[in-house]
């Protein structure tokens, strides 16, 4: 069995070098088609579709981060064919191969288990190593401009940006790792955005998009609850201490708690911005926004479709993304 590098793709090839398949490679895992499963396993497409059913069925996998649609090409007699078809990753493979009654599959479970897994993560110390030595390289170039006096604003401009992106590109790092952590917030006086102003502002939106009497119609008392959540103390402390951390958690609640009939994601941004405009931190000192636009559209859909466990390191996230650095 051999497994040769193509980039992206590994080839996976049986002890008699007859079978060859293209395994895919990404996010750190491979992805197969039921017909790669019934090559590979030497059994027909309906006994591995069989197997899949009940890997689902049984709950040993859940379909969602299991399964992902890939567009490939299919030469059908003299056409060309472009067709999107289920893959399966290395888990739902791994799955169904020890379901699986074959010479086959105990050679290809050996063959995943060591020199497969082994190839991803020396490919993912390779990826983590270029991108340390991305931000050691932008970082220079940076404190070059500083020292010198480069022609024109924007090149000087320019090189700025780069260390912004650096900046971004660490904390999806710290992301990947699980080691995101707040810092550079802002500790002072948080001004609170009140009940009333925030129905003055559904009401706003509501002439602004021309929306219908159920935007913004609350559905129970939760819009309350979020606007006092962010100001909770434990033993006389402030739960969130600093005004980043409450922002973040402001706008995390306003989106779960699905406080309103129709508009909920739009009211919780709104009142997120001005939640940072009333406390002065929406606009740098040069009138540009702190937080893109997309960036929010972003921040607000990741949390729409966020896992209640992934509320800590959302709210980390965004918390950096408000924090000094971005001033």
């Amino acid at each position: 069995m051999k497994p040769e590098n193509k980039g992206e793709i590994v080839i996976y090839k049986t002890g008699s070098g007859k079978t060859a398949i293209d395994v895919t490679l990404e996010d750190q895992t491979v992805w197969l088609t039921q017909a790669q499963m019934a090559i590979l396993f030497d059994k027909d497409v309906r006994t591995i579709s069989e197997h899949i059913l009940n890997v689902y069925s049984e709950r040993e996998l859940q379909k969602k981060s299991t399964i992902r649609n890939f567009r490939i090409v299919r030469i059908e007699g003299a056409r060309k064919i472009e067709r999107e078809i289920d893959h399966y990753n290395l888990d739902v493979v791994l799955s169904v191969g020890y379901r699986v009654n074959s010479k086959r599959g105990t050679q290809f479970r050996i063959w995943a288990t060591t020199v497969l897994r082994d190839h991803l993560v020396k490919g993912f110390t390779v990826n983590n190593r270029r991108l340390k030595e991305l931000h050691q390289a932008v970082q220079l170039i940076t404190e070059y401009a500083e020292r010198r006096d480069l022609s024109g604003d924007e090149a000087k401009a320019l090189l700025h940006v780069v260390k912004d992106y650096t900046y971004a590109l660490n904390l999806l790092d710290d992301y990947d790792h699980q080691k995101v952590v707040i810092a550079d917030t802002t500790e002072r006086k948080v001004k609170a955005v009140t009940y009333d102003e925030s129905l003055r502002t559904i009401s706003h939106l509501r002439k602004q998009f021309g929306a219908s009497g159920l935007f913004g119609r609350e559905k129970d008392e939760s819009l309350r609850g979020s606007l006092d959540n962010v100001f909770q103390t434990f033993e006389g402390k402030d739960l969130y201490p600093s005004l980043e951390e409450k922002a973040a958690n402001l706008l995390y609640f306003l989106v779960k708690n699905h406080s309103f009939v129709d508009g909920n994601k739009r009211i919780a941004a709104a009142l997120f911005l001005w939640f940072l405009e009333k406390n002065r931190i929406l606009y740098r000192k040069d009138g540009t926004k702190r937080i893109a636009e997309n960036a929010l559209v972003a921040m607000t859909l990741l949390i729409a479709e966020s896992h209640p466990a992934e509320k800590g390191i959302l709210v980390q996230v965004v918390a950096n993304l408000i924090n000094k650095k971005n001033i």
